[in-house]
C-alpha cells in the first residue's frame, strides 16, 4: 500500500519556492511507493497549482481566497487541517522555514500528533517513521522513531535534500474549504528583509568553501576565484567566520547553514563533524587539503592531497578555458 505524504507548497512573488521541490524530493526519498499530495494555499493560485502538477507529485490540492492572500498562522492552520481531513495522509511535510516553524507545531498540537522538527532525512516503512535530525550542535545525529500513529508532522531543513527533478502529470483539485477572514486572529502586516547581501547558500548548485588551512583572509581570494569560475557561491567553515574573515552567512555546518549542492569543493577544511553534517548530502564532494589524514577525505568523492594555492589557480584556469 502506498505511503501517502502531504507536503505544504510554499510560494511568493508569483512563483513556487525552492523548498517546495525539496519537500517533493524528501517525500519520494521517504518511501519508494510515496503518493505525494501537494497543498497550495493562497489567493488566485490556480496557475501555480497547474505548474506544481508537473513537478513530481501525484495530486495537487489548492485552497484559495482573499483571507489567504498573505500568510497568517490562522489561515494556513485552517487550510492544513482541512487538507489533512480530506487527504488522510500518513505524514505531513513542511519546510523548516519561518512559516513552517509557525504553523507546523500549531496544527500538530491541535491534532494531538507528534512533530519531528529540523529533519534532514525521513524514511517511512511498515508504518514506522524514522526521522534524522541534528543534536548537540551537530555533534550527534538524532534518530527519532515514530510508530503506530498517523499522521506525523515533519519539518525539513532547507538544503538537506536535493530538489526533485522529475516530472509528473498530477490531478488538480480545488478544495471546497472556505476560510472566513473574520475568523482570523492574526493579520499580515509587512515583510522586512535583512540588510545583509541576501546570500542563501542552501539554494546554490555549486559551493566552493575555504577553511582555516587557507591561512589568512586575503588568501580567500583564490577560493572565491574558483567559485566565480564555476558559477558558484563562496562558503566557509566556522573557523573562518569566527575569525571574521567572512560574514556568518557564509558558514556551513551545524551552527551555520545545511547545503546539498550538486558540487561542493572543500579547500583547506579539515572536516570536523560540525562542518560535515552541513554538507555531506552534496551531490559530489571534492576535498583539497595538504594533510592526507584530514577527516574531510572520509566523505569526499575525490580527494586531492596537495597545496591548494597551486591546485586552485589551475582549476580556475581550466574552468575558465572550458567556458570559453
Amino acid at each position: 500500500m502506498a505511503v501517502k505524504i502531504l507536503i505544504l507548497a510554499e510560494h511568493g512573488n508569483g512563483a513556487l519556492k525552492d523548498i517546495t521541490f525539496e519537500l517533493i524530493g524528501a517525500a519520494h526519498q521517504a518511501a519508494e511507493d510515496a503518493h505525494v499530495v501537494a497543498l497550495l494555499v493562497g489567493n488566485d493560485v490556480s496557475s501555480l497549482a497547474d505548474e506544481l502538477a508537473q513537478k513530481g507529485v501525484s495530486e495537487v490540492l489548492y485552497v484559495e481566497g482573499a483571507a489567504l492572500t498573505s500568510y497568517t498562522s490562522d489561515g494556513y492552520r485552517q487550510a492544513i487541517e482541512s487538507a489533512v481531513g480530506t487527504v488522510d495522509p500518513d505524514a505531513v511535510m513542511v519546510g523548516n522555514t519561518p512559516n513552517g516553524w509557525d504553523v507546523a507545531p500549531l496544527v500538530a498540537a491541535r491534532l494531538d500528533v507528534p512533530l519531528a522538527s529540523g529533519c534532514s532525512r525521513v524514511v517511512i516503512d511498515n508504518g514506522v517513521a524514522r526521522c534524522t535530525r541534528k543534536a548537540f550542535n551537530g555533534k550527534f545525529a538524532h534518530l527519532v522513531e515514530i510508530k503506530d500513529v498517523r499522521p506525523i508532522f515533519v519539518t525539513m531543513d532547507k538544503g538537506a535534500v536535493a530538489a526533485f527533478e522529475g516530472t509528473s502529470s498530477a490531478t488538480v483539485a480545488k478544495s471546497d474549504s472556505a476560510i472566513d477572514e473574520s475568523t482570523l486572529k492574526t493579520r499580515f502586516v509587512e515583510t522586512k528583509k535583512g540588510e545583509s547581501g541576501g546570500l542563501d547558500l542552501s539554494q546554490a548548485s555549486v559551493i566552493v568553501s575555504g577553511g582555516r588551512g587557507v591561512g589568512d583572509p586575503e588568501k580567500l581570494d583564490v577560493v572565491k576565484a574558483l567559485a566565480d569560475a564555476l558559477g558558484g557561491q563562496l562558503g566557509a567553515s566556522r573557523a573562518v567566520t569566527d575569525a571574521g574573515w567572512l560574514p556568518h552567512e557564509h558558514q556551513i555546518g551545524s551552527s551555520g547553514v545545511t547545503v546539498s549542492p550538486k558540487l561542493y569543493v572543500a579547500c583547506g577544511i579539515s572536516g570536523a563533524i560540525q562542518h560535515v553534517v552541513g554538507m555531506k548530502s552534496s551531490g559530489y564532494i571534492v576535498a583539497i587539503n595538504k594533510d592526507a589524514d584530514a577527516p574531510i577525505f572520509g566523505v569526499a568523492d575525490v580527494g586531492v592531497v596537495g597545496d591548494l594555492f597551486e591546485i586552485l589557480p589551475a582549476l580556475t584556469k581550466a574552468a575558465a578555458e572550458a567556458k570559453s
